[in-house]
């Protein structure tokens, strides 16, 4: 079964995905080995985790797809990946869902903002035009018409500038030209998100930052209001630079580092030294004495 149909069974189920995000392949083999049915790929983790630096366009379109790629081959969970405004014009976001597609993402998140794209819970973002939009989507869902296996995650932030009413008609509209996910992000009230699920059709995925915009609700209460997919973009990252900077923060003091740190045996085990071990025994000339 390839990733995208795994993507199509777990929307097709009757419940809601928590959907922890990762930002390299070490992350991602975490939430797998967690037991989440899948995980996606944060623009604004990447960008921090890979070249250290805000979500402001500033990743190229080789170097998301190798960051993809890094994930997809370290994990077995459907991928959703962040393909921002496709680096480009309609043309380009062809480009970047078939390119997506062979490095086995199962599904792409294009959106409608204005290059160079932003953060979505932060200042200063705005959207494209609504012909130029509708062309995005429709160009990646050509990309499938030409072989590309691989779900259409579909993004509007027209909330920001333009009021809930026109990110629905967008969202509502990106449906109808094949998409199969819908993204209105930055919803403010609960209110708002209830709106967004009662009009839309199809799945559709909350983005929830802890401290931004949306309300961060229950899991359960997110169910209830229509989400398919609960979206935890910043969480895990959040949760890391906390524990380094503690740490750091003890390192200079020379304190008792142990209570900040995963113990050693656990560590190589997720990292997957065991299983290493174990499929190397096989072959006499990779078993090196110790």
């Amino acid at each position: 079964m390839s990733q995208a149909a795994k993507l199509r069974a777990l929307l097709a189920q009757d419940k809601l995905h928590v959907m922890p995000c990762c930002f390299d392949a070490l992350s991602a083999k975490l939430i797998e080995q967690a037991g989440f049915d899948l995980t996606f790929m944060s623009g604004f983790a990447a960008s921090a985790s890979r070249i250290g630096a805000p979500d402001l366009g500033l990743m190229s379109y080789g170097e998301v797809l190798d960051q993809v790629r890094n994930i997809t081959d370290a994990t077995s969970i459907p991928l959703l990946a962040d393909g921002d405004t496709g680096y480009g014009n309609a043309m380009n976001v062809r480009r970047t869902v078939a390119g997506f597609a062979k490095a086995g993402a199962a599904a792409v998140m294009i959106e409608d903002q204005l290059a160079p794209k932003r953060c979505g819970h932060t200042p200063g973002k705005a959207v494209v035009p609504r012909e130029e939009a509708f062309d995005r989507i429709r160009a990646a869902n050509d990309a499938r018409g030409d072989g590309a296996d691989i779900l259409i995650l579909a993004r509007t932030d027209a909330r920001h500038d333009h009021g809930l009413g026109e990110a629905i008609e967008r969202a509502a509209k990106f449906a109808e030209l094949g998409a199969d996910i819908l993204f209105v992000e930055a919803p403010k009230t609960v209110e708002e998100m209830r709106t967004v699920c009662a009009e839309l059709p199809g799945p559709k995925m909350a983005n929830i930052v802890e401290g931004g915009e949306t309300p961060d609700l229950p899991q359960n209460e997110l169910r209830d209001l229509g989400y398919t997919i609960a979206a935890y973009p910043l969480t895990l990252m959040a949760a890391a630079m906390k524990a380094m900077t503690d740490t750091l923060a003890v390192m200079q003091q020379d304190g008792d580092r142990s209570p900040h740190l995963m113990d050693f045996k656990t560590l190589r085990q997720k990292i997957g030294f065991n299983d290493y071990y174990e499929a190397s025994e096989k072959y006499r000339s990779s078993v090196r004495e110790t």
